[in-house]
């Protein structure tokens, strides 16, 4: 077994940390207690029971709002009025019957909650029938909805509108991210975010509180969901692009660091406060976990360990905060460390003597730095940018994107620096690909011909043509055999790319369907596990990401489904049509009663590969075999579990009973290389 990536002297220093204040301080995260796999507590937890006269009062009302719903969705496929409201209107109900649905009641006072968010739900059904949407221009605290990409469910979030609010002037805009609260799925997130304004509220500032599916830290579905959330915000509220920040405590803060450093020309200023930034050591420590990861898994930590992304801070103003005997100090800790490494100094706002808390004197300072940053807003040409990335998922940073690596997981570093009056300096190391993109009016290079110089082992130049007419100014250069060219790759054949470059999970991450069997398989074994593997994974979704799973059957999978969704096929080559169908042109097949995976085989009758792999009938899109969510039931205790478990495909014995950390006994894993292929083994 290999050591847990290492942050060197810094993770060292932080442990002494953690461990003084673990013994120092009452006991914060869930501890040991939440260690135990075969007693897993659900979360959301089972609410408290319901008096059936509260019950049926509650179901009348719901009927009542869904019948005044579905006159609306009718209309609104010929009106375009009610279609653009819609979501707005669609999330009470939602709520209100996935709370009955679940029991997620936790208080006596919630069913008078409940009735208020139907009242709600029923003045703007009746008010969008009317061909009115008061709510959409109103000031103060606002819930509001958008149909998401993922799975077409309703997604709420709040909005904080100032009373100085006017739509012709563009506005300061921060999104928050919520701390953990398992305790509050859509009804009471809706009841508090139409009546709690939250930490902060800046004079003439828009803020975004996003759902972001639950209890996930923002990460997979919820990542998604926050961006979603935001881009629905802007088309709504005059909202200034260069004046958008990311804020949160908690679960929140952690939401911050990851969004940070992975979008890090997105925002004028990170505040992350408290929260985790990274996985092994807030386990072992916080947590008292005993971890024994296997390669893949500590592989797949780099994801979200945002200190391994510690350089796309340095375009990236950023205020940490923390109380001082906050075991939570440990997240902004290990950051600072990773910063100065990098030559960098962490500006970090500690509350006197408070534990896990905002300050008030605190909260005075950071939102004094957080509005002279607000006027200084995103600049977005810098003149010199600083990225890297282990994964074309997070591919860019202002006017840099990287479009190859060497190989995914291994991390990829790019300083580029503007030269005027018409040069540019490239220092890469791990990049095969890259693009140099300023938007229109933006390139502040002024001559006819761009020399582009790439230093390293190898330095060279390479001339390009200049701006273009609107001021913009793209060129893409790529290596081959350790020398740069000029112009895009030549294309051949497969190559992973932002948004198909894996693992699993991201299929999940954007418009997906489960194509589930239409038949069944030959051994009764991968029958069992398919039809139970497949059944939770669509639970599962809907209870961690509160979604709800579109399900077709093969002969239901049209071209235009899959050229706008990646397709999770349920089954093997017997009992699913279109596995059989694309079988011969996935890296792992069967070859008479085996599973070939290099030179392992692996018996049809017990086992089933998982996988994700870009779909042979559909560009740009991916198919997965057998899976959804890879993280399972005992990672929902603890946000810094909640990162993919499985890499880009693995061969499962159906014989050992799924639990709730794995789908089985998982007897060989791996990622594919960067075409797509079995990696050879060592």
């Amino acid at each position: 077994m290999k050591k847990f990536p290492a942050y060197s002297v810094l993770v060292q220093a932080a442990r002494l940390l953690c461990v003084a204040l673990v013994l120092s301080s009452l006991a914060w995260a869930d501890g040991p207690g939440d260690n135990q796999v075969q007693s897993v507590r659900p979360v959301p937890p089972p609410g408290i029971s319901i008096d059936p006269a509260i019950r049926a009062e509650l179901e009348a009302g719901l009927k009542q709002l869904e019948d005044k719903f579905q006159v609306l969705k009718e209309k609104a496929g010929k009106d375009s009025f009610t279609a653009r409201y819609l979501p707005d209107v669609e999330i009470f109900p939602r709520a209100i019957r996935l709370a009955l649905e679940e029991g997620t009641f936790y208080d006596a006072k919630e069913f008078q909650q409940a009735k208020d968010v139907l009242a709600e739900g029923m003045t703007r059904a009746e008010e969008l029938a009317a061909g009115k949407a008061s709510w959409a221009t109103r000031t103060g605290l606002v819930v509001r909805g958008f149909r998401s990409r993922l799975d077409g469910t309703v997604q709420p979030y709040g909005v904080v509108v100032p009373a100085s609010y006017n739509a012709d002037t563009l506005h300061r805009c921060d999104l928050w991210f919520r701390g953990r609260a398992e305790k509050t799925p859509e009804l009471q997130f809706i009841y508090q975010r139409s009546r709690q304004a939250g930490e902060y509220t800046p004079a003439r500032t828009i803020v975004v509180h996003p759902f972001a599916r639950f209890c996930n830290a923002n990460k997979l579905a919820g990542e998604v969901d926050s961006l979603e959330a935001l881009e629905h915000a802007q088309s709504h509220y005059a909202v200034d692009p260069d004046r958008i920040s990311i804020r949160g405590f908690s679960m929140g803060g952690a939401a911050v660091w990851h969004l940070a450093v992975h979008y890090p020309d997105r925002w004028f200023a990170a505040n992350p406060g408290a929260g985790f930034s990274e996985t092994p050591l807030f386990l072992n420590v916080f947590q008292q976990e005993k971890l024994a990861p296997s390669e893949f898994e500590q592989t797949l930590w780099k994801l979200y360990d945002a200190p391994y992304w510690a350089l796309n801070l340095k375009n990236l103003p950023t205020i940490a905060y923390s109380g001082e005997i906050d075991k939570q100090k440990q997240a902004a800790d290990v950051m600072e460390a990773a910063m100065a490494k990098l030559g960098d100094r962490l500006v970090h706002i500690i509350g006197p003597q408070t534990a896990h808390k905002l300050h008030p004197d605190s909260k005075v300072e950071i939102e004094k730095r957080m509005a002279l940053l607000a006027v200084e807003g995103r600049n977005r040409v810098p003149e010199r940018v600083h990225f890297t990335t282990c994964t074309l998922k997070y591919d860019r940073s202002f006017w840099v994107r990287v479009t190859g690596l060497e190989e995914h997981w291994t991390f990829g570093t790019v300083d580029a620096t503007l030269i005027a009056p018409g040069g540019i300096r490239i220092r890469s190391e791990r990049v095969t690909d890259l693009e140099l993109n300023f938007e229109a009016g933006t390139f502040p290079l002024s001559n006819q011909s761009i020399v582009v110089e790439f230093e390293g082992k190898k330095p060279q130049s390479l001339s390009v043509p200049g701006r273009m007419s609107d001021g913009s100014w793209m060129a893409q250069f790529h290596q081959v055999n350790g020398s740069w060219k000029a112009g895009p790759r030549p294309v051949e054949g497969l190559r992973k790319s932002h948004n198909l470059q894996g693992p699993i999970d991201d299929a999940l991450m954007d418009s997906f369907v489960f194509v589930l069997p239409s038949g069944k398989s030959a051994s009764p074994v991968v029958e069992a596990w398919v039809q139970s593997e497949a059944a939770r994974a669509q639970k599962e979704w809907q209870r961690q990401m509160r979604g709800e799973v579109r399900v077709l059957k093969a002969d239901q999978v049209t071209p235009e489904v899959m050229k706008t969704s990646h397709l999770i096929l349920w089954g093997d080559e017997q009992s699913n049509p279109l596995i059989g169908q694309l079988a011969s042109q996935l890296p792992i097949r069967k070859v008479g009663t085996n599973w070939n995976v290099g030179n392992s085989k692996f018996s049809d009758t017990d086992h089933l590969p998982i996988l994700i792999y870009p779909n042979p009938l559909a560009p740009g899109r991916y198919i997965v075999l057998n899976s959804g969510l890879t993280y399972r039931e005992y990672d929902y205790l603890n946000n810094a579990r909640q990162v993919p478990r499985l890499p880009d495909w693995a061969i499962i014995d159906c014989r050992t009973p799924p639990d709730a950390r794995y789908p089985g006994k998982i007897v060989k894993a791996g990622f594919f290389d960067e075409q797509w292929r079995l990696k050879s083994e060592k």
